[in-house]
């Protein structure tokens, strides 16, 4: 296994170095802690380390499972049903396995506080701050998407033309803003709870309602012109973007170092994992071959459209709070990653005192309001963040996991024993998956952006206009 680099004196200490007991003890010994300003950082250590497993995989659900998952079922209409489970199972079992390979580079590497840390011990100063960039405009552009997303729920939940679309965009960044300022993930957490009930109810009203209108239609179940193959006119471009939907609906692993940091026993990291992917999966491919099963090829994206129009305005109701819960997590990680990075020996990067909730608010308004403002000025911002999601996911949730597992985590040469050498090869393949996601991935994603312009489906920058968002 090849040296990792040295982190340097810019890492900041581990976040966790002994037991709960031996920090209990260091806050109420006076001759261990002599400056001033130790026991309220003690404090804060101990504050940010009661994630327990179960309330990481509600995190991790939070992170992961959103509206998006109701766009599934658009991927199954174009690669087929085959396709489609093939893709959602595999791609399933893929995104636990390098989730593995993450959580056991933490467990290595305790001061490993976020993903960027983790590159910086195969590629050095070059890769922490290339991924640090990468991790956090990624996270900003999906709070913009979610603000995004907020805008059109309202949109077709009050059906009002009169109301300027930038009202209900302003309102979505207001609701991300508060939801965000939670700043341990163990108080996060709690929200979880809202966001887990509310995508199962807003997923089971779209699955039920379809299986009724497909039911009641002319020649009901049989009807539906759904396949079991791909449409003999889907294109590649087509194909592949369609199953990006799909491989970032699993891009769980972007997140997990920062969730990770604040466990208090991180090696339980594992039951997280896999309750987390078993659930994904299920969810996926049930929401994805049902829906398709009872819609056909003429799916609408997300499917809570093809509910029709009552029932979709129920459905978006029903899906606010994982749109917001979801959409603010993304803004709280990027706000911890850069308290981390400012106050590396601070009491205010624990957000302690009157100093540290200042800063805390107005660091997680400055990025809520920057998300909202690249989403709305940007026309194609869906494209852009499919673009983003190509150059970034593919390294998150594949190549990086595969390179850490090849410099970090394997033991011995990769030819000695079978347990090596199919775990070389598997991670190999993994690689080249993520490789073939950065290129065609981009692609998919620059001809979607292309195809758009060429339709005149772009909608204006700061636009009133509601049908543009719809």
């Amino acid at each position: 296994m090849s040296e990792p680099h040295d982190f340097g004196n810019t890492l900041a200490p581990p976040m966790y170095e002994k037991d709960d007991a031996s920090s209990a003890g260091k806050k109420s010994d006076p001759e261990q802690s002599p400056l001033g300003e130790a026991p309220t950082i003690h404090e804060g250590q101990e504050r940010f380390h009661r994630l327990g497993w179960k309330r990481l995989t509600i995190c991790l659900i939070v992170e992961a499972i959103a509206l998006g998952s109701l766009s599934v079922p658009s991927a199954f209409a174009t690669v087929g049903m085959v396709g489609g489970v093939i893709l959602t199972v595999g791609l399933g079992l893929i995104a636990i396995y390098t989730s593995y390979v993450v959580g056991q580079v933490k467990i290595r590497y305790p001061a490993v506080d976020h993903y960027s840390d983790a590159v910086r011990l195969i590629w050095g100063r070059f890769g922490y701050e290339l991924t640090g960039a990468m991790f956090a405009i990624f996270l900003v552009l999906l709070v913009g998407s979610h603000a995004l997303t907020g805008t059109i729920a309202f949109i077709n939940i009050v059906d009002k033309e009169n109301v300027c679309a930038i009202a209900w965009g302003v309102v979505s960044a207001i609701i991300l803003l508060v939801l965000a300022l939670p700043p341990t993930f163990a108080e996060f957490a709690i929200l979880g709870y809202i966001d887990f009930v509310s995508i199962i109810l807003a997923i089971g009203i779209t699955i039920i309602s379809t299986g009724i209108q497909a039911h009641n239609a002319p020649g009901g179940l049989s009807a539906v012109n759904w396949s079991a193959w791909p449409p003999p006119e889907t294109t590649f471009y087509q194909a592949f973007l369609s199953t990006t939907n799909i491989i970032f609906a699993y891009s769980f692993a972007i997140c997990q170092f920062s969730f990770m940091s604040e466990m208090h026993t991180p090696k339980d990291y594992v039951k997280s994992i896999w309750a987390l992917g078993l659930i994904e999966i299920f969810i996926y491919t049930l929401t994805g071959s049902l829906i398709y099963a009872f819609v056909g090829t003429d799916m609408k994206s997300p499917a809570l459209l093809s509910a029709g129009t009552t029932v979709s305005r129920i459905a978006f109701g029903i899906a606010l709070p994982v749109i917001f819960i979801s959409g603010s997590i993304n803004g709280t990680v990027v706000g911890r990653y850069i308290m981390d990075r400012a106050f590396p020996a601070s009491p205010i990067r624990y957000i302690q005192g009157a100093r540290g909730w200042i800063t805390w608010i107005c660091l997680i308004t400055c990025l809520t309001l920057i998300a909202w403002i690249i989403a709305e000025a940007i026309p194609f911002f869906n494209a852009l963040l499919g673009i983003m999601s190509a150059l970034f996911i593919s390294g998150f949730t594949f190549y990086f996991p595969a390179l850490f597992w090849f410099q970090l985590v394997r033991e011995g040469k990769w030819y000695e024993g079978w347990k090596n050498i199919s775990l070389s090869i598997l991670n190999a393949i993994i690689f080249v998956i993520g490789i073939a996601i950065l290129g065609c991935g981009t692609y998919a994603s620059v001809q979607d952006i292309v195809n758009q312009y060429n339709s005149g489906s772009v909608r204006g920058a700061f636009t009133c206009d509601s049908d543009s968002y719809t």
